[in-house]
């Protein structure tokens, strides 16, 4: 009886998209700061007027439902803006690496079928070569930033001049079918090429949602965008700020005294970035680090941060908040929860080591659990049995663009296989122990890398630490480290393994230091791929 004549219609059922907060946000909170970049102040309502402006000129040029618009560009306000007014005129916005070299650019571009794409000045060089190599011929649009010194423009047009062509009092329409494409994210490729990861409306809505809610955020939020808005569009945080009418304030190039500067001139409240940030600011100049009296929260991603860089961040009156996730679903998924009852009253290295694990499922994430990668069941939570994490819901990728092979192996037996190794705590909680492939396996010990950077990095000398896997003839692989020193600080091999060895099994002591500065990501990853071609032999 509860399904005879009580069908979804027009009334009663809306497909979920975080496209609705835009709009919201610019009827309920028109006269607040939406963004701030250098000289620019804009409000939620000018944001959604421009973003009305550039969907009616998408649509002028032809653009509609499943077309790509890539976009080569920093954090800025053609990015942010860009995250309504693509997916408004029913077209996939797909924001790609500025790191990317031209060929894997080019990639991107035939492989995703661009139609647009939108280009700052900073990368012009490298995407006028992409644009020679790939097969499509997309409209080009420059975006011209006043504040940036160099690169040529090489589009039709600029970004302002194409909003200039549109109606910012034009009408859109939401999504039909909330399993619609939003974005496509690329993965980083460090083997063939990137695989291109769908996003559908319902799960970036979702996922906006469980962001303020994961993270206690408030209402009006002074959000700084550090974590780049192409890697899975920034954590979904470009739709969590119009969700909580908070304000955005954009930074081109992530340098440690200007983050501060921004987080004491602009009263910055949150901000996300992966724990190589977090170093960098707690080992930026002392006179950059005073007069921040407010509270700040971080959210931090990436390679697991080791306990002493999070007792270090909270040392300088940060609130540090660890998550996990990865590209495939929509960002953070897991979130390391505070326990206050049972957790307050425990020492503050305590602390940091409890908040260092992944956590449990955030509020919209299904299920998730550590199994067996064989029988795919859950491995016992007891802190010691090595399982892959899985994940299930609405916070999981569509799929990955054009590779059913790839689509299915990662979803066989019903959950998203991430390649991630951890452990199940008593309380639930997970705790990556390394990636499958990071593993390291001497003498038949499984070995985890992360482990010891962890170790090295408590050592007051080691500003980055990564551990890769060397062969070895004996014991088939053995540990290798690849270290660099903080400034005015020194440390030699055979200290920096006697270290490790007064504070670990024997077994997993590296046999080999290798000093210098670490390859990483634009998000601020370490690229462990890089690493093991460098191994000493």
């Amino acid at each position: 009886m509860y399904n005879t004549d009580l069908d979804k219609n027009k009334a009663n059922f809306q497909s979920l998209s975080p496209l609705s907060m835009l709009k919201r946000a610019a009827q309920v909170y028109p006269a607040v700061e939406a963004q701030v970049y250098g000289q620019i102040r804009r409000t939620w309502l000018q944001t959604y007027q421009r973003a009305c402006a550039m969907t009616d000129a998408l649509k002028g040029r032809g653009v509609g439902l499943g077309d790509t618009i890539s976009l080569v560009a920093h954090n800025g306000p053609e990015l942010f803006e860009s995250h309504y007014s693509v997916p408004m005129s029913g077209a996939v916005l797909n924001a790609i690496n500025t790191r990317l070299d031209a060929k894997t650019i080019a990639f991107i571009f035939d492989h995703a079928e661009t139609k647009v794409v939108f280009v700052d000045r900073e990368f012009s060089e490298t995407v006028a070569l992409a644009l020679t190599l790939c097969q499509v011929s997309p409209l080009v649009v420059d975006i011209d930033d006043p504040t940036f010194e160099g690169g040529r423009l090489i589009g039709e047009l600029t970004y302002e001049q194409l909003i200039g062509e549109g109606d910012p009092n034009s009408q859109w329409h939401m999504p039909a079918d909330e399993w619609q494409a939003i974005s496509l994210n690329y993965t980083s490729g460090t083997t063939g090429n990137p695989k291109g990861v769908v996003y559908h409306h319902r799960g970036a809505y979702l996922t906006a949602m469980s962001m303020a809610f994961s993270w206690d955020m408030p209402k009006y939020p002074k959000f700084l965008t550090v974590v780049p808005m192409f890697h899975c569009n920034g954590w979904c945080f470009p739709w969590t700020t119009a969700l909580m009418a908070g304000t955005n304030i954009f930074i081109r190039h992530l340098k440690p005294e200007v983050l501060l500067k921004l987080i004491k001139q602009e009263q910055v409240t949150h901000f996300g970035g992966a724990p190589i940030v977090l170093n960098m600011l707690n080992n930026a100049d002392e006179k950059d680090k005073t007069g921040i009296t407010h509270q700040v929260k971080v959210m931090t991603a990436g390679a697991a941060p080791p306990a002493a860089v999070i007792e270090a961040m909270e040392k300088l009156g940060f609130d540090v908040t660890h998550v996990y996730g990865l590209t495939e679903t929509y960002g953070a998924c897991v979130i390391c929860e505070w326990q206050p009852d049972l957790w307050d009253h425990l020492p503050k290295s305590k602390q940091a080591a409890l908040k260092a694990r992944q956590g449990v499922r955030s509020p919209a994430q299904e299920d998730h659990s550590v199994m067996d990668t064989e029988s795919m069941r859950p491995v016992p939570k007891d802190g010691e049995t090595i399982g892959e994490i899985c994940l299930r819901g609405n916070m999981v990728m569509k799929g990955y663009l054009k590779n059913p092979s790839a689509t299915a192996e990662a979803f066989a037996g019903g959950w998203f296989r991430t390649g991630d190794l951890a452990v199940w705590h008593a309380d639930g909680y997970m705790e990556i122990k390394d990636r499958a492939k990071d593993i390291i396996i001497s003498g038949g010990e499984n070995i985890s890398s992360i482990e010891i950077e962890s170790v090295l990095y408590s050592h007051p000398a080691v500003f980055e630490a990564a551990v890769v896997a060397r062969p070895d003839e004996k014991w088939g692989e053995t540990p290798c480290a690849f270290v660099t020193l903080k400034p005015d600080t020194e440390a030699t091999e055979v200290e920096l393994i006697a270290y490790c060895r007064d504070n670990m099994a024997r077994f997993k002591v590296p046999k080999h230091v290798v000093f210098g500065s670490l390859p990483k990501t634009a998000t601020g990853k370490i690229q462990k791929f890089v690493l093991r071609k460098m191994v000493p032999v």
